[in-house]
């Protein structure tokens, strides 16, 4: 099955331009076109595609992302997997330590929370 560059945007979110700009600059791999030379997508490249939202909703820069494009396109060897493994390892790291962050973030606010239903109470019991 393969997919046109409006129904890609609608299934993933992304704008026709942002994802020909992806294209453009090595995030996706060139699309195969159909014989009108309209983009065909395969499940493939919606799969890269949605793990590249990943990599994105979780704070990994265009340049980042980048590189791991091109490791990847490098294929199965030491040379690529080792790398691409040590910058999803580094990543997930990052990741970890803003969703830490983020917790904390969380306690603080119900505590705050907390501290306006007990005045809000004192309120409507005088």
């Amino acid at each position: 099955m393969t997919l046109s560059i409006s129904k890609v945007s609608e299934h993933c979110g992304l704008s026709i331009d942002t994802l020909r700009y992806y294209e453009k600059i090595g995030l996706i791999d060139a699309v195969p076109r159909g014989l009108n030379g309209q983009r065909r997508y395969r499940d493939e490249d919606l799969g890269w595609i949605a793990f590249l939202l990943r990599l994105r909703s979780t704070g990994m820069g265009i340049v980042d992302m980048q590189r791991y494009a091109s490791l990847r396109r490098a294929g199965h060897t030491p040379d690529s997997l080792v790398p691409r493994r040590e910058m999803l390892e580094a990543h997930a790291a990052a990741v970890a330590l803003q969703i830490d962050s983020l917790q904390e973030n969380l306690l603080l606010l119900q505590g705050k929370i907390e501290i306006y239903r007990q005045m809000e109470a004192s309120f409507s019991s005088t």
